[in-house]
């Protein structure tokens, strides 16, 4: 499939990208991912090395497009929970700096 990353066309396939990421030790995931295999690996560390290419040349948003449109899985950065209001003590208290908790 021939996609566009950082104003450079790549033909890649799904076997290509499976080949390529065979024995890289995935990174710790802080954003977005993709899985490939059993392993689950930032988007940003998988575009460099599918294009060799440094990982700010381009965005994570076009490595998910074309590994999406490959057939891989792709999960987007996780939301953060509602955080619970406040009380109107907890309220207060932040508001006066005194840290007082219920």
């Amino acid at each position: 499939m021939r996609c566009v990353i950082a104003r450079f066309p790549f033909d890649l396939t799904k076997s290509g990208v499976l080949e390529s990421m065979k024995g890289i030790k995935p990174e710790p995931v802080t954003g977005e991912s993709v899985v490939i295999g059993r392993r689950q690996y930032p988007v940003k560390q998988v575009g460099e090395v599918v294009t060799r290419q440094d990982r700010r040349d381009f965005s994570a948003a076009e490595v998910t497009r074309a590994m999406t449109l490959l057939g891989f899985t792709c999960h987007s950065v996780p939301k953060e929970a509602p955080a619970r209001p406040l009380t109107p003590l907890q309220l207060a208290s932040a508001m006066l700096g005194t840290g007082v908790s219920a």
